[in-house]
């Protein structure tokens, strides 16, 4: 009897190739959309790639009829809303800068998905995403590294459990993306031109103080002053939610040379403005600890971690300083360690694990 899978797709060329190789490696492949907008009369459509519009359960339909499998619309708006767009809100009010990527992957794209296709009989769900899963000499499953590191997203994936990662096939982590693509127009795919997703996919104009004073309206933290590190009063700024570490642009100070965004203090409502050096740091503190490739950190230990997506990582030595919290002290400085974003550890080319950023 042929395994069952669930595939993921977004109407994008990853996740319909995705479902092609799996069906031509004799799985029983059922695809499904996941429903994860609002709004159906704003909603964001997938012209330019994103993967919650309305379009997109066309454009996957149109694939999973072209490959010959069943195709559904699942409803996930209530675990989005509460896993990825509140927890993006409050993280901004409270002067962090959220990854909601990396939290619609673990609470909704998994835990909500995997949940309601084990209860259809799926034996495993599979994503259109460059990374690769592997079973370590120590009995885990860890994420791996793709084939290519142009579009590497093991990043994003770092909280993934055990039990997640042993029921989930990634069959496109063997591939680049130029061979992805390939695989699409070799077989006339209608998605095989379609553009990769850039923006978050619930706010497509990329106005995100925007979107944060629309769904946290009365709460938005108003206007505060732009100071520097001892306190000297530069000027006003729009409010904290306008901001992250490491920002140059949009400032609007006439400093006479470039100045950066070095911290943001929720309690005082203030923007601390600093020089390029000011935003380097060597240290960081981190919680909310998800283990991969191992199973705790009993004592010190050396790796590489990186501190966000675009991140090529740098060594560092690791340390539980609390049950859910670690240090992690960087052996060169590096830019823009920001609270909010996540800090992921890696031994070669798989996931250790990671945690959110609190404090540098």
């Amino acid at each position: 009897m042929k395994a069952k899978v669930v595939v993921g797709m977004s109407g994008g060329v990853d996740s319909s190739v995705a479902a092609y190789l799996l069906k031509e490696q004799g799985y029983d492949v059922i695809g499904v959309t996941m429903q994860i907008w609002q709004d159906e009369e704003t909603a964001c459509q997938s012209e330019n790639g994103g993967c919650c519009g309305l379009s997109a359960v066309d454009d996957a339909r149109g694939v999973a009829n072209q490959l010959g499998i069943p195709h559904y619309v699942m409803n996930f708006k209530k675990e989005f809303k509460e896993n990825v767009i509140d927890y993006f809100v409050e993280s901004y009010l409270v002067g962090q800068t959220p990854n909601p990527c990396i939290a619609c992957n673990r609470y909704v794209k998994w835990e909500a998905m995997l949940k309601r296709s084990m209860e259809i009989g799926a034996d495993y769900i599979a994503t259109g995403h460059y990374a690769r899963i592997t079973k370590l000499p120590n009995g885990r499953y860890a994420i791996k590294n793709s084939v290519t590191a142009a579009k590497d997203q093991t990043y994003a994936l770092y909280g993934l459990t055990q039990f997640q990662l042993a029921h989930t096939l990634m069959p496109i982590g063997e591939y680049t993306k130029d061979q992805i693509r390939e695989i699409a127009l070799k077989n006339q795919l209608n998605v095989a031109h379609k553009p990769d997703s850039q923006e978050i996919c619930f706010i497509p104009d990329n106005d995100y103080a925007a979107f944060i004073d629309k769904a946290a309206a009365g709460r938005v933290p108003g206007k505060g002053n732009f100071v520097t590190k001892d306190g000297t009063i530069l000027g006003e700024h729009l409010g904290i939610t306008h901001y992250t570490i490491g920002q140059r642009k949009g400032l609007n100070l006439a400093m006479g040379h470039p100045v950066f965004v070095s911290e943001i203090r929720p309690e005082t409502g203030e923007v601390v403005i600093g020089e390029a050096e000011d935003v380097w740091g060597d240290t960081l503190i981190c919680n909310r600890l998800n283990f991969m490739g191992m199973e705790d950190l009993p004592e010190a230990r050396e790796v590489t971690a990186k501190i966000r997506y675009a991140h090529r990582g740098e060594r560092c030595t690791i340390e539980k300083i609390g049950e859910d919290m670690i240090k992690c002290s960087f052996h060169t400085p590096v830019r823009a360690i920001t609270p909010g974003q996540a800090v992921v550890f890696y031994d070669d080319d798989y996931v250790l694990g990671g945690g959110v950023i609190i404090k540098t």
